[in-house]
């Protein structure tokens, strides 16, 4: 499944490649440079069907569906760390929700003690993968930055648990 970083970081080098600016692209658009700078950086909270047609149009790319591949070998670090974060809660804490998290250093709406369950109670296995995982869709040292943030916001401590081994 491709995910909204990965997917920014097309639109990205699409832009790119064919020498606009965001701004560029906006105005092409009728989006906003802030929503374009979002959605290259895998931050945008949502992008309707119609914004994202748009940007596809204006870079004369097209949107394909097609029944996903499994990748032999590939572990998802995303998934399996959103799953343990919501081991003992009711609500499930959704891939998309932590990537958006560990991109932004923001806390998605009812999802502290999901974070917090994650940064205490993780092996650190899980979260070296997810901290390289997630890391190779932004700007080196974006994801430990923003985990520290998480962290202090939350009022996790660094002796408790084994994120700060990551950070």
């Amino acid at each position: 499944m491709m995910r909204i970083a990965a997917f920014g970081q097309m639109i990205r080098q699409a832009r790119r490649a064919r020498r606009l600016t965001q701004r560029e692209l906006a105005l092409r658009t009728g989006l906003s440079r802030l929503t374009l700078n979002q959605l290259e950086n895998g931050v945008i909270p949502d992008l309707g069907v119609r914004k994202v047609g748009a940007v596809l149009d204006a870079l004369g790319l097209e949107l394909q569906v097609q029944p996903a591949e499994p990748r032999a070998g590939t572990k998802d670090f995303l998934s399996m760390a959103a799953s343990s974060a919501s081991v003992s809660l009711k609500e499930p804490l959704h891939p998309d929700e932590l990537e958006y998290a560990l991109l932004s250093g923001k806390i998605p709406a009812n999802r502290r003690a999901h974070l917090i369950t994650l940064l205490e109670e993780a092996p650190g296995w899980l979260l070296e993968g997810l901290v390289r995982q997630i890391g190779s869709l932004s700007k080196a040292g974006r994801v430990q930055r923003n985990i520290r943030k998480l962290a202090e916001q939350l009022g996790v401590s660094p002796e408790v648990g084994q994120w700060q081994r990551f950070v």
